[in-house]
């Protein structure tokens, strides 16, 4: 199997170099380093990563945009944000704009080869913290806003919510797959499909779904 490209996108070269110590592995190559979107550019002109570690903030654009503009040109790069911000706007910012997954600086070298294992995979990733802030804002805002007309039971079928079940509680595609004893292209099928009739485009607004309509417990 080839080793998984990743460029470092960053402005600071010391926290490049952390970074790069952090997830030194044989199966894992740096491609390239841009400090600035510019730069960014140049180095996908040559050749395309797997996977961009991208901070939000940037000499000459945000992070967040260059991830929009990055992922509608190139939807098959997955795009990890890595940033010290962890404001609820910015988060929601990253996902509406393609980020596959959200890191905050202090990440643990093991939750961020699980966080480029998982979106490699096909799934989103957040950290712990991220989660949290996620999750917490939206208990909160769902508080405000309980009239909820949609009932699942009458969008979706058996199998699609015993499968939703399992991925708002974390589950990736091959685990669904062993535990129904089914096909992983079928797992993704039901995925799309789900998404499709909830008219949902995250990973992160389906577990919302989910707790809205109490379908995993929190």
């Amino acid at each position: 199997m080839p080793p998984i490209k990743i460029i470092l996108t960053e402005d600071h070269q010391i926290l490049r170099d952390g970074i790069k110590a952090l997830i030194a592995s044989a199966n894992i190559t740096i491609s390239g380093e841009a400090s600035t979107g510019q730069e960014l550019w140049k180095l996908l002109d040559k050749d395309l990563p797997d996977i961009i570690l991208m901070d939000i903030s940037l000499p000459d654009t945000s992070g967040i945009e260059l991830t929009r503009l990055v992922t509608e040109k190139y939807p098959e790069i997955k795009v990890l944000i890595l940033s010290m911000y962890t404001d609820e706007s910015f988060i929601n910012q990253a996902i509406k704009a393609g980020a596959k997954g959200y890191l905050h600086k202090n990440t643990t070298r093991e939750e961020m080869l699980v966080a480029i294992d998982t979106v490699l995979s096909g799934n989103d990733f957040y950290s712990d913290n991220i989660s949290k802030i996620i999750l917490k804002n939206y208990i909160e805002k769902a508080k405000l806003n309980i009239n909820e007309i949609d009932n699942p039971n009458e969008i979706l079928s058996k199998r699609e919510i015993e499968i939703l079940k399992m991925f708002a509680e974390g589950f990736i595609n091959k685990e669904i797959a062993d535990r129904l004893f089914i096909s992983i292209r079928t797992v993704e099928s039901h995925k799309n499909h789900i998404m499709q009739k909830l008219n949902l485009k995250t990973q992160v607004e389906l577990v919302k779904y989910a707790i809205r309509h109490n379908l995993i417990n929190i």
